[in-house]
């Protein structure tokens, strides 16, 4: 699957090109593209940066990722959770290696916010972060397709994901790609600490198209 920025004004000359997996040396490029995807919603969690990249791009795992690539270089990426193993890893005891036990240990109940888990026949979708410069041009549509298509080689039934509510842009992406949402638990408490004060659920049953242009 590709898409032709040849006219978009992109500083490459190629097509963006979609693969499964991680390239390996591209790591640290994962994982700065990661944070400023979610550094707003891990912060708290993670921060500083200079420790959360590194700690992010030492525990991400490659086989969970899909990834847009514009001659060579990765554009975007998006993660997914299945059979138990996600994009982004990281042990609570490599937690508290890297922050220590004394500010370690409430990062890790932060962190336990945000987890969750496929239900039998779901495919977890963790999330997309795309090159800034590479936005709205379709590099995030292309990836959910590819996310989709793992889905259906492992078939389950539906893709779920959750979409914050400061992030619009993106929920309506998931619109325009088939997701519906199901579900908004709403945590305004938390507002002043994480950032965002309700969390949406959205669905996509594996198998559907969407027929608007990329």
């Amino acid at each position: 699957m590709e898409l032709d920025t040849t006219d978009a004004g992109t500083a490459g000359t190629g097509p963006v090109t979609v693969r499964r997996g991680l390239p390996v040396g591209a790591e640290r490029r994962a994982a700065e593209m990661y944070w400023d995807a979610f550094g707003r919603k891990l912060g708290p969690a993670l921060n500083p940066p200079e420790k959360a990249v590194p700690f992010i791009a030492a525990h991400l795992n490659a086989d969970r990722a899909v990834c847009a690539l514009l001659d060579g270089q990765l554009v975007g990426l998006a993660g997914y959770q299945f059979g138990g193993r996600a994009l982004t890893g990281g042990s609570a005891a490599a937690v508290l290696r890297m922050y220590g036990p004394l500010r370690g240990l409430p990062r890790l109940l932060l962190l336990a916010l945000f987890e969750r888990h496929p239900a039998p026949g779901q495919l977890v979708m963790d999330g997309i972060a795309v090159d800034p410069a590479m936005r709205g041009r379709g590099v995030g549509s292309l990836l959910i397709e590819e996310v989709a298509a793992v889905a259906a080689e492992q078939d389950c039934r539906e893709i779920r994901l959750d979409v914050i509510d400061v992030n619009p842009r993106a929920r309506a992406l998931y619109e325009r790609r088939g997701f519906m949402a199901v579900r908004t638990e709403r945590t305004p408490y938390l507002r002043g600490l994480l950032g965002f004060g309700a969390v949406t659920t959205m669905r996509r049953a594996v198998g559907t198209t969407e027929a608007r242009e990329l």
